[in-house]
């Protein structure tokens, strides 16, 4: 099991920047993949970006260009710095692990993290 503690989130007005932090109980070097997801009110819950292991990042078309996500191995903690925000991007954002054998994948959430865009 992994444990995924998320800090930063708050509000903000649109066109500004904020940077979530997730710590995690054990090295990265172990997890497969780290994510950051974002669910809003009466949405599905929605992949932001991941980055993998070997530091391959994916992001979602919605983020691509205003959002990074980052790792630092000796902290534990992945990054996402958000830029430009925009009220549509107003959610809690979780952070997930993707670990285990590929075989037989595991993944833990966060508890979330409020941002709050306003226009």
């Amino acid at each position: 099991q992994v444990q995924l503690v998320e800090s930063g989130g708050g509000l903000v007005q649109a066109g500004g920047s904020l940077r979530l932090s997730c710590a995690a109980s054990r090295s990265l070097s172990s997890i497969y993949k780290m994510g950051w997801y974002r669910q809003a009110p009466g949405k599905q819950r929605e992949l932001v970006a991941d980055i993998t292991s070997g530091g391959s990042t994916n992001y979602a078309d919605s983020t691509k260009g205003r959002f990074t996500i980052s790792r630092d191995n000796a902290k534990n903690t992945v990054y996402l710095q958000m830029n430009s925000l925009k009220p549509e991007d107003t959610a809690v954002y979780y952070c997930n692990a993707v670990y285990g054998s590929p075989w037989n994948r595991r993944n833990d959430w966060g508890q979330g993290t409020q941002v709050t865009v306003s226009s």
